[in-house]
């Protein structure tokens, strides 16, 4: 556009859909029927952890942190989503999409944080597991907890603050959602210094985050061979295993949606791919692999859906 304009007053418009009229009812419906599964499946196994003192450990209580991000995260996408596919209208306000976008990226970034606690929560019960009790006591995990969102939080909001109210020459915003750098890009001006910020920011939060579980996986499986206890190998390969897949759903897509806005030659259908990839599927896989891999929770769930059927 050849002026600047109001931020104050500006509607933004988010991304084509591309959906047909025929297809907007089947596609409104599948994304209402996902979000609701996002919602029970969370919904669920918050409840779980929190209405039994059995599970009141480090472990679930860390993890108890996870589907509280998911909801944050799937809250931030699919509303705003399932209401523009319903009206048609991809319009949003400034302020809205301001929001949006913060949510979206402290689900991201709590995300990583929170799976980087619980490795290393794994790493001291199987390593040390005769410290465990006293390294993990109540007020260190209520620390590790502050600290996560602490840091997400700060993060966050410092990135997103060094772009809020500046003038904007566009309105078209190029995501399906708002995000960060699909901001930077209705500014007027250079944003050099912000997008080396931001840049800057994800290489040292994806760095330490990658340090903190590799380490923690190398450090767990060489205690196990080690000791040469074939239990606890087991356990350490399902530790593993199961913060792997999760990991890696969040990094990749994650990843690829944020520096694919950095080059030009991207294809826009690939980054809204991932970009949907990354605000998906990490609070569905969650709850099912977190849910299903622990034992305890397992039994917990069986125990309160046998006690719902069973004939009084």
């Amino acid at each position: 556009m050849s002026s600047n304009m109001s931020i104050y007053t500006t509607l933004l418009t988010l991304e084509s859909l591309d959906i047909s009229l025929t297809s907007v009812i089947p596609v409104f419906m599948f994304g209402t029927l996902t979000y609701c599964i996002i919602l029970f499946f969370n919904v669920t196994l918050l409840l779980i952890i929190a209405l039994n003192q059995k599970l009141h450990k480090p472990m679930y209580i860390l993890l108890f942190n996870m589907p509280v991000n998911d909801i944050v995260g799937a809250t931030a996408f699919f509303p705003q989503l399932i209401s523009s596919i319903l009206s048609q209208n991809r319009s949003i306000t400034y302020s809205a999409c301001y929001i949006q976008a913060f949510l979206v990226h402290l689900y991201g970034s709590g995300t990583l944080l929170i799976l980087s606690a619980m490795a290393y929560d794994r790493y001291i019960a199987i390593c040390y597991p005769l410290k465990y009790n006293t390294i993990m006591s109540p007020n260190s995990l209520l620390k590790i907890i502050i600290i996560v969102w602490s840091i997400a939080f700060t993060e966050v909001g410092f990135l997103l603050g060094l772009t809020y109210r500046q003038e904007i020459c566009s309105t078209k915003i190029v995501d399906t959602f708002c995000n960060n750098p699909s901001l930077m890009k209705l500014i007027c001006g250079d944003i050099n210094v912000t997008n080396y910020y931001g840049l800057s920011l994800t290489a040292v939060h994806q760095c330490i985050t990658l340090f903190i579980m590799l380490f923690t996986y190398i450090q767990i499986l060489y205690t196990c061979v080690y000791k040469r206890q074939s239990d606890a190998k087991s356990k350490a390969i399902q530790t593993c295993s199961t913060h792997l897949i999760v990991f890696l759903c969040v990094e990749f897509s994650g990843l690829f949606a944020l520096i694919s806005h950095r080059f030009e030659n991207v294809s826009q259908y690939f980054r809204r791919l991932f970009g949907a990839c990354a605000m998906i599927f990490p609070p569905i896989i969650n709850p099912l692999i977190y849910g299903l891999k622990t034992k305890e929770i397992q039994r917990k769930i069986f125990a309160f859906f046998r006690k719902k059927t069973s004939p009084s």
